[in-house]
């Protein structure tokens, strides 16, 4: 499988509450590529400054409560100490790679995945326990396009590939800015309002959103012919399209998205 470039050795820089943040010197690649490289929390600080037009509306019942959910897993943070999150995380390597042995929670194995080091607890900082439970959802309810998009089994790739795990807590990472989910107590803007409708009507709809943003994020990637270093313009020409899909008159379930039917090619 092909690696993101620095994959191996990701440089990074924290602020004092540990979150990974960008950083501030340019960094020069082999091929004389220069930019930023840190993955988690820094790629999508421009698209998150977009103002959509401030709305109110009144919740259903039943959105009222399974928005409320939703956001309290936002507020979940991944604990590595924590017996269940462990499994989780272990629970996600065997779905992954079934025929090999995880060797511990913190080994080179889980640069394989696409995480940044050897700890992938520490890429969670920038999303929480959500980023997990996305991937895992993609992985037991869409298990051949998890592996699809995990092994690049498809399209001509680029020689230095983006890294799986990471991309899928940065496509976390996007949806719940694209959404407004941290807005209490409800999103203000069209796309988060628009999402409610599909909330009410599926309690998973935000699991099989990202299912969607990722498979739409890795066609995007092929269609751009994009590469490493490009991973922040595909996504935002990813947020870009489904913030469209979510604004046409006709979608009232999850499965009415044109994207939809990426989860089956």
């Amino acid at each position: 499988m092909k690696r993101g470039k620095g994959e191996k050795k990701e440089k990074k820089n924290r602020d004092g509450s540990g979150q990974v943040v960008p950083l501030t010197e340019p960094v020069v690649i082999p091929t004389a590529t220069v930019g930023t490289r840190s993955w988690i929390g820094g790629l999508f600080t421009r698209s998150s400054r977009r103002q959509d037009k401030l709305i109110d509306y009144t919740l259903s019942p039943l959105q009222e409560e399974r928005l409320q959910r939703l956001q309290d897993r936002l507020l979940v943070p991944f604990d590595e100490t924590s017996p269940d999150h462990q499994e989780s995380l272990k629970a996600l390597w065997n779905v992954a790679f079934p025929n090999v042995n995880l060797t511990g929670l913190v080994t080179e194995q889980w640069k394989e995945m696409g995480w940044q080091g050897p700890n992938p607890s520490t890429d969670f900082r920038g999303c929480g326990f959500i980023g997990l439970e996305n991937l895992l959802f993609s992985a037991r309810v869409y298990p051949v396009c998890f592996r699809r998009l995990l092994l690049k089994q498809r399209g001509d790739r680029a020689q230095w590939e983006y890294p799986f795990a990471v991309a899928g807590i940065n496509i976390s990472f996007m949806l719940i800015q694209m959404l407004d989910l941290q807005n209490a107590p409800k999103p203000k803007c069209i796309p988060g309002m628009n999402f409610l409708k599909l909330l009410e009507e599926d309690e998973n709809a935000f699991d099989v959103l990202y299912c969607i943003a990722f498979a739409m994020m890795d066609a995007q990637w092929l269609a751009m012919h994009a590469s490493y270093m490009e991973f922040n313009e595909v996504l935002q020409a990813t947020r870009n399209q489904l913030e469209r899909e979510l604004s046409l008159d006709d979608i009232h379930r999850i499965q009415d998205l044109p994207a939809y039917n990426l989860l089956f090619q």
